[in-house]
């Protein structure tokens, strides 16, 4: 006779906690303006730093690397190189698309009284190249999660982060003194914030808007009419 074995399953969140994790992604913004002069604490400070440090990360290398930058000089020489930076970006769009981007706030640098430069080591021989022979690139994929377990825990905390992408990579590595060895992943801006925006700016100043998620969703196989409909260009 075939003995019956009970399945368990291990436990859930309670139903508000849970709310809480689904509405800390939901209410998620990138921000760039209302950033407050008052500095965060140190303790909530390694607070967010915590939990970016207990994110998931292939063979557990734990590769990301953070440099708080808080002195003034720093922070001038790096929106000095997002101003030269953006002027290039700039010249990349035509017409109306080039008189929105000019209206866009695309970052925070001296606003937030804190910034914040996560970057990765892949050549850190922690986790003994476990799941990054075949896929080294997802040293940096275990970075980037870092990134956005600190952007979470900082919005359950109220405060504000702003990613800026719009930075030369040579002259940021010059400027903190990252090694060649180092990839720079994220410059963030950190502070508490007049108020969270509704909406991405993006999408409320008409750049972009979201895709439904059923237009990017797929079971079993690639589905040929993303490229027919441009999604994933």
């Amino acid at each position: 006779m075939v003995q019956s074995m009970e399945m368990t399953k291990a436990a859930g969140f309670e139903e508000g906690a849970r709310q809480a994790v689904y509405r800390a992604i939901r209410e998620r913004r990138d921000v760039r303006r209302g950033f407050l002069p008052e500095p965060i604490p140190d303790d909530l400070l390694r607070k967010l730093l915590e939990a970016a440090h207990n994110a998931p990360s292939v063979g557990l290398m734990q590769p990301w690397r953070f440099i708080v930058v808080r002195d003034i000089g720093v922070r001038q020489t790096i929106h000095k190189i997002f101003l030269d930076t953006n002027k290039q970006a700039l010249a990349d769009y035509e017409g109306e698309q080039q008189r929105n981007y000019t209206g866009l706030k695309l970052e925070g640098i001296l606003e937030a009284p804190q910034n914040l430069c996560i970057v990765c080591d892949s050549q850190s021989n922690r986790g003994h190249q476990l799941g990054r022979r075949t896929m080294p690139e997802t040293a940096l994929y275990s970075a980037v999660c870092a990134v956005q377990n600190l952007w979470l825990a900082a919005r359950a905390e109220g405060i504000g982060v702003g990613w800026v992408s719009i930075l030369e990579p040579t002259r940021l590595r010059h400027a903190l003194k990252i090694p060649d060895h180092v990839t720079p992943v994220a410059y963030l801006c950190l502070g508490y914030v007049e108020a969270f925006a509704t909406e991405p700016d993006l999408e409320r100043a008409g750049w972009e808007r979201r895709t439904p998620l059923q237009s990017v969703l797929a079971f079993d196989q690639y589905d040929s009419n993303w490229d027919a409909k441009g999604l994933m260009r």
